[in-house]
């Protein structure tokens, strides 16, 4: 099975739309795994043009009042995958996904929140992290492409535009 992940959208306060090269990226998948910050549910109605959602809440998501799990867990050819936004500080801090991953007893956590991509393998857990398609921090705009086949697992980063950091955008002052 093929499943899209992706998080920290923030449509729209910080987009108005999904990336085209997001939604290409995912027109293979057979699920897309939505970890959080969406902002509006207009995002899952969008990706589930491509396919079948599964999205939880994100810290923003609070805010803007959508009404989404805070954490799932899915079962994909014998592999628990737990989802949730990763809410940790500090951000992405290792260890205490790992609790998370433990009190969901799942194979492989994928969150958000962070804004940056992460692949990393710690003691028998998978932690996955997409990064953001639209605001990264210090990172590329980026989804991620995750593979089971017969329980064999296979991750890859896909890079979706050129990195943001609106500290280095100088197109916002304007010159004389």
């Amino acid at each position: 099975m093929l499943i899209g992940l992706i998080s920290d959208t923030h449509i729209p306060d910080r987009a108005r739309q999904i990336p085209g090269n997001v939604l290409e990226s995912f027109k293979d998948v057979d699920l897309i795994i939505h970890s959080g910050d969406l902002t509006t549910t207009a995002v899952i109605d969008e990706l589930e043009k491509i396919a079948p959602v599964t999205a939880i809440q994100g810290n923003m998501d609070r805010v803007a009042g959508l009404d989404l799990p805070t954490s799932q867990v899915i079962d994909v050819e014998g592999v628990k995958i737990g989802v949730a936004h990763g809410e940790v500080y500090p951000r992405g801090d290792t260890q205490q996904l790992l609790y998370l991953a433990r009190e969901l007893d799942v194979n492989i956590l994928v969150t958000g929140h962070s804004h940056q991509p992460k692949i990393e393998q710690v003691e028998d857990v998978l932690l996955l992290n997409p990064g953001s398609p639209i605001v990264p921090r210090l990172a590329d705009r980026t989804v991620m492409l995750l593979e089971i086949n017969d329980k064999n697992v296979d991750v890859e980063i896909v890079k979706i535009g050129a990195p943001v950091c609106s500290a280095l955008d100088f197109n916002q002052y304007p010159r004389d």
